[in-house]
């Protein structure tokens, strides 16, 4: 479809410019772009026109030019008149569609290859002999971003990015699903990780402000290799996960700062179910009100001081107390001692995770 919009916007200049009516079908007499109005008419004069021998005729006062790829026959164009002058142009618009083509092909085929590596679906052999064709250079460091937006198939928030890097002819922008925009970045040496956080704080203040969508992006680590952005993907994809599961607060989330909830994010379902019913016997962290939680929450961000917890919470030091030996009771867990805090807030994240996998139904 955008080849097709680029032929049309070619052949409209040329009009503009030349003064005459064009038209491109292939070989089956399909109209991929024209400005000709009736261009249906000609439709039997391409079909045979395909068919002979000639690579130039004129036909009812068109001239017609065949346009091979390779050797194959791909297109037939029309330009309205029979002079010189418009045979000269003819050649030219015809050339001009042709490297088109090549053009395009290219940028299409490194969009494939750039999806195949990502998905892990080419030999390492096969990669870097690929790469060479298609003059990509195999070693240089590159990291993968994801993007996430509220909208599956967001064609505006995918336009948006292009346009970011466009500047940027060493990245690649692409999809592998319907819920993910993929930003393979070339990174200079010596680039730092909060270079790559101020990249991602870009992309979602443009989001943000152009495409109005609430937006997640994460990012792996930096790879030097071709065969390693596949690496990195991984890596970007369980950012984005653990960043859902356990800071949902922060938009942008990076492999290298995941801390214990990676660890956590790669536990199996079933050690998880047997952790959490020895930490909470007879009762989850939903059987506690909001109350609580946020007090929990609090007294976690303060470093298990209570003092200024209760400041924080606006609440009588007592008061606070009296909430802490409320899960004490429920759980046997005693937050102010900081070993039990740590299991505590441990067990908070695994039900967080579990609640994750089940409501996604891995």
């Amino acid at each position: 479809m955008a080849y097709d919009q680029m032929l049309q916007s070619t052949i409209e200049g040329v009009k503009s410019i030349a003064r005459t009516d064009l038209c491109v079908m292939d070989t089956d007499a399909n109209i991929i772009a024209s400005t000709i109005n009736a261009a249906s008419e000609y439709k039997d004069s391409v079909l045979a026109f395909v068919d002979s021998p000639a690579e130039i005729q004129v036909i009812y006062g068109y001239q017609y030019f065949k346009i091979f790829d390779g050797g194959q026959l791909e297109y037939i164009m029309l330009i309205h008149g029979d002079s010189d002058d418009i045979y000269t142009i003819g050649k030219l618009v015809a050339f001009q569609i042709q490297n088109l083509q090549s053009a395009y092909k290219e940028k299409f085929d490194k969009e494939n290859f750039i999806k195949n590596v990502l998905l892990d679906n080419m030999l390492v052999v096969d990669i870097y002999s690929k790469a060479k064709k298609l003059h990509i250079d195999a070693e240089t460091y590159r990291v993968v971003f994801v993007i996430e937006t509220a909208i599956e198939k967001d064609s505006n928030a995918m336009e948006i990015i292009k346009s970011l890097f466009a500047g940027r002819s060493k990245d690649f922008i692409t999809a592998v699903d319907e819920k993910n925009i993929i930003l393979v970045k070339e990174v200079s040496e010596g680039e730092t990780y909060q270079e790559l956080y101020n990249t991602g704080k870009i992309i979602i203040d443009m989001l943000n402000s152009e495409a109005m969508s609430n937006a997640s992006v994460a990012y792996g680590t930096i790879v030097n290799q071709i065969k390693d952005i596949s690496k990195s993907y991984k890596e970007a994809k369980m950012a984005l996960d653990v960043g859902k599961i356990f800071y949902s607060g922060k938009p942008i989330s990076a492999y290298n700062k995941l801390g214990i909830g990676r660890l956590i994010y790669q536990l199996p379902i079933p050690l998880c179910k047997i952790f959490i019913d020895e930490i909470f016997p007879g009762t989850t962290p939903d059987d506690f009100d909001d109350e609580t939680l946020l007090t929990i929450q609090k007294f976690f961000e303060n470093s298990l001081n209570v003092s200024e917890t209760a400041r924080q919470l606006y609440i009588h030091r007592n008061t606070l107390v009296y909430r802490l030996d409320k899960v004490n009771k429920a759980t046997g867990l005693d937050l102010r001692v900081f070993e039990d805090a740590i299991t505590f807030q441990i067990a908070l994240m695994v039900s967080k995770y579990m609640k994750f996998m089940e409501s996604n139904n891995f």
